[in-house]
């Protein structure tokens, strides 16, 4: 009898701990991420969408100085604005040959600025609160492991860019012998 006991108050305890976790969701990150996300959209409205857009025009320039442009600033400023999965879009500004590698670059960058701009993807929150919570257990900020997370993020998506856009540029004498074999039949 007490098997079935222990049984039952271990199950309700399981949603009792959901419950908690839930009502803590819902009084402390659900008002931060609706007060950030106000914040962007009132951001975007002051700069305006057509300053925005023009910067993606400005990273489709071709040059080696255009590339800290492509592959880090325009990920991080789509990131920050439109966040994800909107960010992805800014790639339309570029030409054909760079949307790969801006894709990459900004699909890679969705999770490392949660730490410090929750806003930008709320699905992946839990992933950086369950791994800062090893560090709040021990009583330390998370902060600087927040910023070091959005740093390395940079140095990481600058190297997949171009790793991805040489990768494309190797690529893309093969897809157009293919489309043009195809098109002979």
């Amino acid at each position: 009898m007490d098997f079935l006991v222990s049984l039952a108050e271990g199950f309700i305890g399981l949603f009792q701990e959901g419950a908690a976790v839930f009502v803590s969701l819902v009084t402390g990150i659900v008002p931060l991420l609706i007060i950030l996300l106000t914040f962007v959209n009132a951001l975007i409205a002051l700069i305006g969408p057509d300053r925005i857009n023009r910067v993606g025009e400005w990273a489709a320039r071709p040059g080696l100085v255009y590339y800290p442009v492509r592959y880090i600033l325009l990920p991080f400023l789509s990131v920050f604005f439109l966040t994800n999965p909107m960010a992805y879009t800014m790639g339309r500004f570029l030409p054909e040959r760079y949307k790969p590698a801006f894709y990459d670059a900004a699909v890679s960058y969705v999770h490392p600025p949660t730490g410090i701009f929750p806003h930008i993807n709320p699905g992946e929150l839990f992933v950086w609160l369950g791994i800062s919570a090893g560090i709040t257990s021990l009583g330390l900020s998370i902060v600087p492991l927040a910023v070091r997370y959005l740093l390395i993020g940079l140095v990481v998506i600058f190297i997949r860019g171009i790793v991805t856009e040489l990768m494309t540029a190797r690529m893309w004498p093969r897809t157009d012998a293919v489309e043009a074999t195809t098109t002979a039949y």
